[in-house]
């Protein structure tokens, strides 16, 4: 049985897509890559020098180009903020009196919460301003 080449180069690219796929490392995708364009270049009847060429250099510049890109966008914090991450810092207005307790209640983001004050010696009446430090479960600490 004889198996052309352009075969044997899409068996290497599923046989390194098994540890990208298991590992999550990125650099298995790209010699995968890498191993495709050495399929295409032995179907088209490139030689096995240009075979291998061409797998090293998509493979190469895959990793020069594709790999500082991934740090960067890793490295990055989300500028978008959600769920009680996205609460905190923002202004509430006192619904009725907060203090340490935790028996008030605060509007915030168009809702009503429970609030305490974060301070034990502060409380809030009706109409106040006050900033959200942290959420508590299902608790506003206010400031």
């Amino acid at each position: 049985m004889d198996i052309d080449a352009w075969v044997w180069w899409l068996i290497g690219a599923v046989g390194l897509g098994i540890p990208l796929v298991l590992t999550a490392m990125p650099e298995f995708g790209m010699f995968a890559a890498g191993a495709v364009a050495a399929a295409v270049t032995a179907a088209l009847g490139g030689g096995v020098v240009a075979q291998v060429l061409v797998f090293v250099v998509v493979s190469v510049a895959l990793l020069a180009v594709v790999r500082p890109i991934a740090n960067r966008h890793r490295n990055q914090k989300p500028q978008h903020r959600s769920g009680i991450d996205a609460l905190r810092g923002r202004s509430a207005v006192v619904l009725e009196r907060v203090d340490a307790s935790g028996g008030g209640r605060i509007k915030l983001a168009g809702e009503i919460w429970s609030a305490r004050s974060l301070d034990a010696d502060i409380t809030f009446e009706p109409g106040q301003s006050v900033d959200v430090v942290e959420i508590d479960g299902a608790t506003a600490v206010v400031m």
